[in-house]
């Protein structure tokens, strides 16, 4: 199907514009957040706050935000269907490019740490696995962000379009493994994400009410699970023990719970606004209301 003139004039100019080209407070809202890691970043890196290694600092930081806008976008369609928000579909584009960004400047500084040197890059991808999955993840961020835009979207044809941009999960996957070898000592945020990882892609496939429970379980259990395998395989604790720290909670709560009580409440803000939409449609109008639309 082809674009006419006229049709293509109406694309919105900017990023905070929706398909009509006029403002959308929502986009705005996201856009401007997209700059806002970056910009706490190079203040605390003009500020000397980043010491003793800064560029370390930066690397680590640029990724870690690459990392939450990726799985935001990941989440954005169960996020849209859950509370019933349809207007959230027009910020999964940006929010991926966002994390495509952020992505992208996590391997530049790697690559001017170390040196701009084509071998010495070459030799720390290969040897070590983290960096392996992190820079297939990235050039598969790559392909997508190169195909993101409306004009690649047509020129491969809806269905096409779609089947490789269902390579976001697949990706998102291969980052959380990079998160979770990146975070060594504390896999606090990496384990929570995994949750929300497993809650997106099961909320693709089951929406009812009644799946609420499982979808919870799943946010909750996958996420208990996911760190047991962490400290399993990089310090050879028995993940039994691992699993049964989430049951203790006088030190407060594990990564695990917060993932289930996440899923949790927006599961459940999700149910009472479908259920006062179902009720506000299904409800009388006003006598007024009524006389005005009978009226000549």
């Amino acid at each position: 199907m082809t674009m006419t003139a006229s049709s293509r004039a109406k694309l919105p100019a900017f990023p905070w514009q929706d398909r009509r080209g006029r403002l959308s407070w929502l986009k705005l809202g996201a856009f401007v957040g997209l700059f806002v890691p970056a910009i706490f970043i190079a203040g605390s890196w003009a500020a000397g706050d980043l010491m003793p290694r800064p560029l370390n600092a930066v690397i680590h930081l640029t990724g870690l935000w690459g990392m939450r806008f990726l799985l935001l976008s990941l989440c954005l369609t169960p996020l849209r269907t859950g509370l019933a928000l349809p207007e959230l579909i027009l910020l999964r584009r940006m929010l991926g490019l966002g994390a495509f960004a952020y992505i992208a400047a996590h391997f530049l500084l790697f690559v001017g740490d170390q040196a701009f040197d084509p071998l010495a890059i070459a030799r720390e991808i290969t040897g070590r696995f983290y960096l392996t999955i992190g820079f297939v993840a990235l050039i598969g961020l790559c392909l997508l962000a190169a195909t993101s835009t409306d004009g690649m979207a047509r020129r491969l044809g809806a269905a096409r379009w779609r089947r490789l941009h269902r390579i976001t999960y697949g990706l998102g996957l291969l980052a959380l493994v990079h998160f979770f070898m990146q975070s060594k000592a504390d896999p606090a945020e990496a384990t929570i994400a995994a949750g929300l990882y497993l809650w997106a892609l099961a909320r693709r496939r089951w929406s009812a009410p009644l799946a609420i429970p499982a979808l919870v379980a799943i946010a909750g259990i996958g996420a208990a699970l996911a760190e047991a395998g962490f400290f399993f395989a990089l310090r050879g604790i028995d993940p039994l023990r691992v699993l049964a720290a989430n049951l203790d909670i006088e030190f407060g709560l594990r990564p695990a719970l917060w993932a289930g009580l996440i899923a949790a409440a927006v599961e459940i803000a999700g149910l009472i606004r479908r259920t006062a939409a179902r009720k506000a449609r299904g409800a009388p109008r006003p006598v007024a209301a009524r006389r005005a639309g009978s009226a000549p």
